[in-house]
């Protein structure tokens, strides 16, 4: 028998503090960011100067970090998202210093912060109340809430001008499902204009106004790989930064209004640049090669020559730095937290490429594709250490996403017990422009899903230390699609798969997902059940599903509203029709999630996650224990 899962050393690994979404204050000397040092998620403050920090909540704000939080413009309150239970149905509430909450934006359906006006009194959210996500007006004195868009596709990022008269946002009114714009419109919504920044087909952003509000930056992938513009509202002329050479994303302008910052995509790595607007040079940020970002939103600017930014690689976890981009060195304002480990104890990544025409050697079994065109794919190998070592193939969410050298709890959880795990940027990820990434239209389940087995496949070729008998799929959201999608269409491949959160049947998700999902994921990628119904058919899972040979774990959060958790309920019942037993020592296992939606990052929740999986790995297939879980143990 297998040797139990080491409690404690999961224990250990689950209540590893996290920082998330730091964001600035309006006057640059304070950072708020969400931090689970004391066990659970709270807002904290830090002294940007001091480097004192202090605790806002207790207890107010969601036990799962994923949504961020915004300033007041006073910078005496700060605005959060809470949903029940994970479900994502989320109400805007504020918190002062003092920790007073109110609920500030209560309406039906999501409810995303957009912008937060320079004038106290606009906020600006997206909500789905009327069913695609629109763009809306709270008036903070009134506490009236103004429908500003009505668009049938979704609107994204809606920001407000400094003197609060003009917002921009991206939306798309055209038939090529691929295509986004930016437009700007008065503060009321009227007299929107397109702004024409790319061409159709192409995705352009708005991202941040000019100190002056005349111009604005924005984001666009016409040529490919995306670039970094600025946008002249007086003349309608559009100046792009870079050479071209890499995918790059904007981020914020500077204070002085002549520099901006962003990011550059390079094999697994992403660098902060900052970009002169009158030279139009650009540097890199000296920092060390691992993944560097300014978060998901909030303002990363503190002064005219300081910014904020996490930092973190394979090994180490993120620090939140600040940043001097003139003399380009750094000062760690909260230091990453390892317990009883050290940064050496982790597992580091091997990036590698190999070219795919999206058919393996593994034969398929639901669905047989003629060689695809072939690209370069880059995928992420961490040893375990452990001889011969078994291996977890770990593809990413998204799809539209991607892997990289960061650092990942849940593959150092793998490695402690003493799986190595490969993780593959299939075609249809993100890092390597917009004809990559569109390869996945149309195709869910069919080349992508070859790519992921020809890494694999490369691995067992290469690695005379990995155990080809011992292979196993887990994938999480779109990785959980891949899991199901690997267990019915590679089935030869792997001993055991781990689908959690994954998608199953297609016309069903197409149904009982968010509206904004339902047109930005399902409909642009695989148009609706009734234009392709063939399709949506032949690419579930479910379809396909007397195709399972290997013990199959199924996880799903009950209160998941992106994947809702029929999706699991389905499969579980076409097996159980198809003759599988379930139970521990059944063809299946099936496990819902309590309080929880799509993931969660609370400590007692990951918790349950590790042990859920380190559970049916030892019952299904059993492996040494790595070297970190003697590390956890010393």
């Amino acid at each position: 028998m297998p040797a139990p899962p080491d409690g404690d050393v999961l224990e250990q690994l689950a209540s590893l503090p996290t920082l998330a979404h730091p964001t600035v204050s309006p006057d640059g000397n304070e950072v708020a960011f969400y931090y689970d040092v004391s066990g659970r998620n709270e807002l904290h403050v830090l002294d940007v100067e001091t480097g004192e920090m202090n605790q806002w909540s207790d207890g107010e704000v969601p036990r799962n970090a994923r949504w961020f939080v915004e300033w007041g413009a006073d910078g005496e309150q700060i605005y959060f998202h809470l949903d029940e239970g994970g479900n994502e149905q989320n109400d805007i509430y504020s918190i002062s210093r003092d920790g007073e909450v109110e609920p500030v934006v209560e309406i039906d359906g999501q409810v995303a912060i957009h912008d937060v006006g320079e004038d106290d009194e606009t906020l600006l959210v997206g909500s789905s109340r009327d069913g695609q996500m629109n763009v809306y007006r709270h008036d903070l004195p009134t506490g009236e809430t103004t429908k500003l868009t009505e668009y049938d596709r979704a609107v994204w990022g809606s920001i407000l001008s400094p003197d609060c008269n003009q917002i921009a946002y991206s939306t798309n009114e055209t038939d090529d499902f691929d295509n986004r714009d930016v437009y700007v419109a008065d503060a009321d919504g009227s007299n929107a204009r397109n702004l024409a920044i790319g061409e159709t087909g192409a995705e352009s952003a708005p991202v941040d106004w000019g100190p002056d509000g005349d111009r604005l930056l924005v984001a666009d992938n016409t040529p490919d790989l995306g670039r970094i513009g600025i946008y002249h509202l007086g003349s309608d002329t559009v100046e792009w930064l870079g050479d071209g050479s890499y995918e790059e994303a904007p981020e914020a302008f500077l204070p002085d209004g002549e520099r901006v910052i962003g990011t550059r995509q390079r094999d697994a790595e992403t660098i902060p640049v900052i970009y002169d607007l009158e030279t139009g040079d650009s540097e890199e940020f000296d920092l060390p090669a691992g993944v560097a970002g300014f978060g998901r939103s909030g303002d990363p600017v503190v002064d005219d020559d300081q910014v904020i930014l996490t930092h973190t690689t394979p090994t180490t976890r993120p620090d939140l730095l600040a940043y001097d981009v003139t003399g380009h060195d750094s000062e760690t304002l909260v230091e990453a937290e390892y317990g009883p480990f050290e940064p050496e104890d982790f597992a580091d990544a091997e990036y590698f490429t190999v070219t795919s025409d999206g058919v393996p050697e593994t034969p398929q079994a639901a669905v047989e594709h003629d060689p695809y065109e072939a690209v370069e794919i880059g995928a992420l190998l961490y040893d375990s250490g452990v001889r011969p070592s078994p291996l977890i193939v770990n593809p990413h969410g998204g799809p539209r996403a991607r892997d990289t050298k960061s650092f990942d709890l849940y593959t150092q959880v793998l490695i402690s017990l003493g799986y190595s795990v490969l993780q593959v940027n299939y075609r249809g990820s993100t890092g390597k422009g917009r004809e990559f990434a569109e390869l996945l239209i149309d195709d869910w389940g069919g080349a992508e899903q070859g790519d992921v087995v020809t890494a694999t496949e490369h691995v067992l070729e290469t690695k005379e230390w990995v155990d080809d008998d011992r292979v196993i799929v887990f994938g999480g959201s779109y990785g959980g699609f891949s899991a199901y999608w690997q267990l019915v269409q590679y089935p030869e491949l792997y001993e055991a798969g781990i689908a959690w959160i994954g998608l199953t049947d297609l016309a069903d998700m197409f149904e009982n997902t968010m509206p904004h999902f339902r047109t930005e994921l399902m409909e642009k990628y695989l148009g609706t059940p009734e234009e392709n119904p063939d399709l949506y058919r032949e690419r579930s899972p479910v379809t396909h599903v007397e195709n399972v040979d290997a013990p199959l774990f199924i996880v799903h959060g009950v209160n998941d509203r992106r994947v809702p958790v029929s999706q699991a309920r389905i499969f579980r019942e076409a097996l159980e029709a198809h003759g599988y037993e379930a139970g521990e020592d059944g063809d299946f296992e099936y496990e819902e999630l309590g309080e929880e939606g799509h993931a969660s990052s609370d400590q007692q929740q990951k918790l349950r996650m590790f042990e859920l999986l380190a559970e049916f790995l030892d019952r299904r297939i059993g492996a040494q224990r790595g070297e970190l879980a003697a590390a956890g143990d010393d």
